[in-house]
């Protein structure tokens, strides 16, 4: 079976000269009370045959309710793609681009809860997003992106 990939944003702006990434938290009573190593870049599953890219563009609008099609494919720069302890591989493109994180819109979804309960509650796929330094988006992104994050300041600082 052949494993799942992931297509993700993340959005970088400069604050007093230095740069802050854009990260979202899961939606849901699972994610309620966790925050450090808990927050994502914005991603989802390409559909078959969708561009990865285009996919990524297109899960950031439906967690967030942005949309960054004003930008030129070239804008988008390519990240190396990461490996997660489940096996999926995350690909992902950072853009300078600023929003506003308190106004996101999230899509909805639908999950079994409490789990193996047969019951099923809506909730939004994003409960909240924020702007971080590097030293807490590091803290608070799921540990198997930081190196996203990692090599965004890289590349920014000019390493």
């Amino acid at each position: 079976m052949p494993r799942k990939i992931s297509a993700g944003i993340l959005p970088y702006r400069r604050a007093g000269g230095r740069p802050e990434y854009f990260l979202v938290h899961p939606g849901g009573p699972f994610w309620t009370r966790k925050d450090a190593g808990a927050w994502s870049i914005a991603k989802g599953e390409p559909a078959p045959d969708e561009d990865g890219l285009a996919a990524a563009q297109r899960e950031f609008q439906e967690e967030t309710g942005v949309d960054l099609g004003k930008h030129a494919a070239a804008d988008f720069l390519p990240l190396s793609p990461l490996r997660q302890p489940s096996g999926k591989l995350v690909r992902a493109w950072a853009i300078e681009h600023d929003c506003d994180a308190g106004a996101i819109k999230s899509n909805l979804c639908e999950i079994e809860w409490p789990p193996s309960s047969g019951k099923t509650i809506v909730i939004p796929e994003v409960d909240r997003a924020g702007w971080f330094g590097e030293d807490e988006a590091l803290v608070k992104i799921l540990k198997g992106q930081s190196g996203f994050i990692r090599e965004l300041a890289r590349r920014l600082a000019g390493g």
